[in-house]
């Protein structure tokens, strides 16, 4: 008698929102709408973290919703997390570091961190009292992290980090950063064996230059000059040299969160241009009658929905540990072409008041706009689904 093998736990996704999302939902939405995209446009000018609304945040325990309960989250997710990013970017204020503090470090120190890291760190990001950053990107490897320059080496009982680090987002505000750096080369095939340190914003040896850009965010962009960093061996996250493996595991809940940003920005888009549409009259009606007007706004509500079918599929398949790399590319890059083309078309609808600071639409594009380039690049998106979907040979 042969024994049958029980099949692994699929995850489901529901054809309606439940009643746990809807209150969800309307939780974030009551927290960010008495903020509105106002606060968000002055903490873009400043350069200030939206340090209120994240303190309402983390007092409703909406930081550490991914982050396991042993370590002072709730364990629900990133669904979850995923949720309450989606609705304060549809409220107007897209939280940048949501992504970068509890979506990439929560989750790469949930699953890699030791024992003594998830006690130290975890529950302070579970309740907003500290704050990571990533510092993955450099001037000459792109996309290819296999190729950073960044060299980690030992010195004793510690490391010493020298090398450089590119568009590194909101690190004049943090608490801590996670550090990809080069601890070895594969001889194999060239490729660097990479590591990952936590490292003190203030260490002895790293200097940073801010990098001007037309980005409007409250979180700045910076370059970082590492000259012999010396952090303790207890700051290596995961195995030395085996590091690809944690920052995939942080890689793909940033596209799932870079892409609610997009599919947020694009139903708030969406929501003022429609409204717009229907009181604007033009020649004795609403310009909201004419076809010219509606269809562009139709077909981006189309694109937002699709977008959002493919996100929470790949934030279901991360949540039950299932290999969810293709999911979470392919929902990157569609919210991310869907929120661009939702807020060009609010634009229009606006006219030229599409471009006044008045009406909320413009100082947004630069944040959409850069979710085609980041965390992953539109055409790195179409190289992976062609090799690992496709089952063509490798383009790069």
């Amino acid at each position: 008698m042969t024994t049958a093998i029980p099949e692994p736990s699929v995850p489901s996704l529901p054809l309606l929102p439940t009643p746990e999302e809807k209150a969800l939902r309307q939780t974030v939405t009551d927290i960010v709408t008495p903020f509105g995209h106002d606060y968000y446009m002055r903490a873009s000018t400043t350069g200030e973290p939206m340090t209120e609304l994240w303190q309402r945040l983390a007092a409703a325990g909406f930081l550490g919703l991914n982050i396991p309960e042993q370590y002072g989250g709730s364990g629900a997710g990133l669904t979850q997390l995923a949720i309450v990013l989606e609705e304060l970017s549809a409220g107007g204020c897209p939280e940048l570091a949501m992504v970068l503090s509890p979506g990439m470090a929560g989750s790469i120190l949930a699953r890699h961190g030791n024992d003594e890291q998830r006690h130290r760190y975890l529950p302070a990001i579970a309740d907003g009292t500290e704050k990571f950053v990533f510092a993955l990107t450099e001037p000459d490897a792109g996309s290819n992290s296999y190729n950073i320059k960044t060299t980690a080496r030992r010195d004793g009982d510690d490391w010493l980090i020298k090398g450089t680090k590119y568009y590194i987002s909101g690190v004049d505000h943090c608490d801590h950063f996670l550090l990809v750096a080069r601890t070895g080369t594969d001889e194999r095939n060239g490729r660097g064996e990479l590591t990952l340190f936590v490292v003190e914003p203030d260490a002895d040896g790293l200097t940073r230059s801010p990098l001007p850009t037309a980005l409007r965010a409250p979180e700045r962009q910076f370059t970082l000059f590492f000259d012999d960093v010396r952090v303790p061996s207890s700051a290596v996250v995961g195995e030395v040299g085996k590091g690809g493996v944690p920052l995939f595991d942080g890689l793909n809940p940033e596209r799932v969160l870079s892409a609610v940003i997009c599919t947020g920005v694009g139903r708030y888009a969406i929501e003022k241009a429609s409204r717009y549409a229907r009181e604007r009259n033009v020649w004795g009606v609403p310009i909201g009658t004419h076809q010219g007007v509606q269809h562009p706004l139709a077909a981006a509500a189309i694109e937002i929905e699709a977008a959002r079918g493919m996100l929470w599929r790949a934030a279901a398949l991360y949540d039950a540990g299932i290999p969810s790399g293709e999911a979470s590319n392919m929902a990157k890059y569609l919210a991310a072409n869907a929120g661009y083309r939702a807020l060009d078309a609010a634009i229009q609808t606006h006219g030229g008041n599409g471009l006044a600071d008045e009406y909320g639409l413009a100082d947004l594009w630069s944040i959409v706009r850069l979710q085609k380039i980041a965390p992953v690049s539109t055409e790195m998106v179409l190289n992976h689904i062609a090799q690992h979907t496709l089952n063509l040979p490798r383009s790069y």
